[in-house]
């Protein structure tokens, strides 16, 4: 058995919120958990959360999507790839 560790930092890279996920679980199951009653203005994460349930939630909350595409994605969204290198503050973690 597996599990996975989905984990939310702020813009320094502490650590807000974590979230245990069984291995064989999507990622994205873990995100409602991880965001629920939290405020931010930006959203960075991997491939593995491009789903479009996440980013409706994220632009209803008026937050920027910075999600790196999923190559099978029809339409891909134009992200900020200066701020997605940030992204690797949760690698660091």
């Amino acid at each position: 058995m597996t599990t996975k560790i989905l984990a939310l930092t702020d813009a320094l890279g502490n650590l807000v919120r974590f979230v245990l996920l069984p291995g064989q679980r999507f990622d994205t199951v873990g995100v409602p958990p991880l965001i629920e009653g939290l405020a931010f203005d930006a959203r960075i994460a991997d491939k593995a959360f491009d789903s479009n349930a996440i980013i409706a939630d994220l632009d209803a909350r008026g937050a920027k999507v910075v999600i790196s595409q999923h190559p099978r994605r029809a339409n891909p969204l134009a992200i900020d790839k200066e701020m997605y290198e940030w992204r690797h503050l949760i690698e660091n973690l």
